[in-house]
């Protein structure tokens, strides 16, 4: 894994926070330049600090419907040669949705960080990854993506259609001829405050973090993580199986 990432530079999106920070260590350690993006300014300050000349940081909230095109306008102006993007930035609310309220702020919030940002991240810097061999977009979805949960409806619809975005988008790069591999990291409970649920259930962000790093360094297409590889068995044998164990499961 170190050589693919020894001397490549890599935009991280929600790099301050749970796995997102320990892959922006893990990057850095591994040779690579990190681009982190995120929206707390004291975090990116520290991490700046930690890592040093390692990594270059842009404060930015992607639920802001003009960030997006800045995230990529900074990276081919300051960074073109970027050749890998990890779109792991996540919200996580838990709504209830027949509750009288106005929901409208929280998911347009969900939807635009989870799904919008990303989806237009990816497809703004494919010219600038297209020039570099062995280029890489990684979208951070979950094993909710292919069974939800009851109690967070927008996440879990969000990781679900950036797991068909990923696909599609995979399709067009292929098609087009492109030496761009376009990989799906599916993460089970992870070990951080995006989640509900008892610690001692989930996997450590560290564990997290270096199989996603692992897979992409594989180039792998589907990244299945943790318990997720057993998800993925049963939807096989039983999707409505799948559908109940994860309707009532704690996230």
């Amino acid at each position: 894994m170190t050589g693919f990432w020894d001397g490549r530079k890599v935009l991280l999106t929600g790099a301050t926070r749970g796995i997102g920070a320990v892959m922006a260590g893990e990057l850095a350690a591994r040779g690579a330049t990190v681009l982190a993006v995120a929206r707390n300014p004291a975090r990116l300050e520290d991490l700046a600090r930690r890592l040093g000349p390692a990594c270059d940081v842009l404060e930015a909230d992607l639920a802001d419907p003009d960030i997006p095109r800045g995230v990529v306008n900074w990276v081919r102006d300051q960074h073109p040669e970027c050749s890998v993007v990890i779109n792991n930035a996540a919200v996580m609310r838990y709504p209830r949705l027949v509750r009288e309220g106005d929901h409208f702020d929280g998911i347009d919030e969900e939807v635009r960080i989870n799904a919008v940002a990303p989806m237009q991240i990816g497809v703004g810097l494919l010219p600038t990854l297209a020039q570099r061999p062995g280029a890489r977009i990684v979208n951070v979805t979950s094993g909710l993506a292919v069974a939800p949960k009851a109690d967070a409806p927008i996440y879990c619809a969000t990781k679900a259609a950036m797991r068909s975005f990923t696909r599609t988008l995979r399709y067009q790069v292929e098609d087009a001829g492109l030496d761009i591999g376009i990989c799906e990291a599916l993460l089970p409970v992870v070990d951080t405050t995006l989640s509900k649920g008892a610690p001692e259930r989930k996997m450590p962000p560290d564990e997290a973090a270096r199989a996603i790093l692992a897979g992409a360094a594989a180039g792998q297409q589907e990244i299945w993580i943790g318990k997720t590889r057993l998800l993925k068995r049963i939807m096989r044998l039983s999707p409505a199986l799948a559908h109940g164990i994860m309707r009532r499961m704690e996230a």
